[in-house]
């Protein structure tokens, strides 16, 4: 029996592992959007200084730009959202599998406690007879 939770145990920590990965790559992909999301503000910055240093020239483009920013920065937003969300999901599956490991390992741990009991009072109950029956020749 210890055998088959010890296969499950494997296979719960495969399990394990995986949605650590799994994580890991949403929180990168998370990481990813947020280090885009703070280039642009940086860009953004460079760009205003570059229309307050020429006004004249920048200025007939300032608008078209600022409003591409905008939208860059909405979407870069709403992806952000997204794989916030992505991330607590990814959270849940790797709790959820690193309770199901758990609830295994315990139950392994258990059982071996069971099994040791089990030996302990069998090793016992066959000295006591040696006793006894050691006492039964020595006064028989």
């Amino acid at each position: 029996m210890a055998k088959d939770l010890h296969t499950l145990i494997r296979l719960n920590e495969w399990t394990v592992d995986e949605r650590r990965r799994e994580l890991g790559d949403v929180l990168a992909s998370l990481a990813s959007l947020e280090d885009g999301l703070q280039r642009l503000r940086d860009e953004l910055v460079r760009e205003q200084k570059a229309v307050q240093a020429s006004p004249e020239v920048a200025g007939l483009f300032y608008g078209n730009y600022a409003n591409a920013v905008i939208d860059k920065r909405h979407h870069l937003d709403e992806g952000i959202a997204r794989m916030e969300a992505e991330v607590n999901k990814a959270r849940e599956r790797l709790d959820e599998a690193y309770r199901e490991l758990k609830k295994y390992e315990i139950a392994h741990e258990n059982r071996i406690v069971e099994e040791t009991k089990e030996a302990d009072r069998l090793e016992q109950v066959e000295l006591d007879e040696m006793g006894l029956n050691a006492h039964r020749l020595k006064h028989g």
